[in-house]
């Protein structure tokens, strides 16, 4: 997710414009979705820098839906490695685990955490409306199962994967997924999966009233957010919806796995969100343990626009360092 603006349909010059969310997507009043970002796609390949192998697999025939399985070449045979499955961002409407953004990003979390990963393709708002990519993202996870005893149809996962160290992953409107899918996993565990953590990146949780240093922002930015979820859960109670803010949801104590790392940026405008979901699972009785970790001076999803910097860097450290501590 990044910064949008709806200059339509006063600020419009197209009449048939419904939305004009610049710089993610623009929505059509026939319904059409044009998006700006995120189109593009790259190829799997051994990535010559990291080593990493990545191959596109089918995991929903009924809705051709794939994933993009990400393998650390030159591994140990008998050792398996932990299982990422990884939501991307963008809104909920933009971006695929096939662009350059996250192609790069996935494809570097894995050579440097030493993991197996699945980047989750799932069907975009606002054609496909909430709940559609929860259960999309909720349907990868259930063919990921299939592999728990070695013969499930993809081999990577039967040879590599090791399903008693399983981890949610996502940025931004993924990792908004991330969450709802560790709550899934609270109610419909799944034979063989054990859920150790969920990391949280930036994640897109909001709220009817203001909090923090929300008050501060633009009016325009809070609607912003607003005309965003309301885009893509046409059908939502509002911004208390447990969907979009977590600490309304009575089942939140519930959530799966054994700990949660939460990685907020000083100067996201969605902060503040990520601090509340850390105390709330904190201070409220929630049994595992949970981390945070504010980067100092950086937006939105900087890590995937500068993955290189020193911050950027610093991120990824803690999150191979989540993974892999006991």
């Amino acid at each position: 997710m990044c910064d949008i603006q709806d200059i339509s349909p006063a600020g419009s010059t197209e009449p048939d414009v419904a939305h004009n969310f610049s710089p993610l997507v623009i929505i059509y009043k026939d319904g059409r979705a044009e998006r700006l970002v995120g189109n593009e796609i790259v190829p799997t390949s051994v990535d010559p820098e990291s080593n990493v192998l990545s191959k596109d697999v089918v995991y929903s025939q009924e809705e051709n839906l794939s994933s993009r399985l990400f393998l650390p070449n030159n591994i140990n045979p008998n050792k398996k490695l932990p299982l990422l499955i990884y939501y991307h961002g963008g809104g909920f409407c933009v971006e695929t685990p096939f662009s350059p953004t996250y192609h790069s990003y996935v494809n570097m979390l894995v050579a440097e955490s030493q993991t197996i990963a699945i980047s989750v393709d799932y069907r975009r708002t606002p054609e496909h409306p909430i709940p559609i990519l929860y259960d999309d993202s909720w349907t990868a996870i259930k063919w990921a199962a299939f592999h728990v005893n070695g013969d499930g149809p993809e081999e990577w996962l039967n040879s590599h994967a090791d399903f008693n160290r399983v981890f949610f992953a996502g940025d931004s409107a993924g990792a908004n997924i991330a969450h709802h899918m560790a709550m899934r996993y609270s109610e419909e565990k799944l034979f063989g999966v054990n859920l150790v953590g969920n990391i949280l990146m930036n994640p897109f949780f909001w709220g009817e009233e203001s909090i923090g240093n929300e008050v501060n922002e633009q009016v325009m930015t809070r609607e912003q957010i607003k005309k965003i979820w309301h885009l893509a859960s046409p059908t939502t109670s509002g911004c208390d919806d447990p969907l979009i803010n977590p600490i309304m949801d009575p089942k939140l104590l519930n959530l799966g796995g054994t700990k949660v790392l939460v990685i907020v940026a000083e100067k996201d405008f969605l902060r503040d969100r990520g601090w509340l979901y850390y105390e709330a699972l904190k201070n409220n009785g929630w049994g595992g343990r949970v981390e945070i970790m504010e980067v100092k001076e950086e937006g939105h999803v900087f890590h995937l626009s500068n993955p290189a910097c020193e911050n950027a860097v610093a991120m990824l450290r803690k999150i191979v360092s989540f993974i892999h501590e006991e």
